[in-house]
């Protein structure tokens, strides 16, 4: 399975969930960077499955998943990663 990888560096839960739905909304081209109310967000690429299943097993990655949408989000640090099938 091919995961496209969207990056938010911010550590702030808060920030992230106010521009969460405007995030899903963009198109970016792969390693395309933009700002959204003062925060960086990229595209990071595609990640594999392995990538995906190492982090999970992370103590210092919280993982969220939206159901719905088959979107993962992992937060570890001061970033935010958004996974979500191609």
């Amino acid at each position: 399975m091919i995961t496209k990888c969207i990056t938010v560096y911010t550590g702030d839960y808060e920030v992230f969930s106010d521009i969460y739905e405007e995030i899903l909304a963009l198109d970016l081209a792969e390693n395309e960077e933009v700002e959204i109310e003062g925060i960086t967000v990229s595209d990071s690429g595609e990640v594999s499955i392995e990538y995906i299943e190492k982090m999970k097993q992370k103590p210092e990655v919280a993982v969220m998943k939206i159901r719905d949408r088959n979107i993962l989000i992992m937060q570890h640090g001061d970033i935010f990663e958004i996974l979500i099938p191609a």
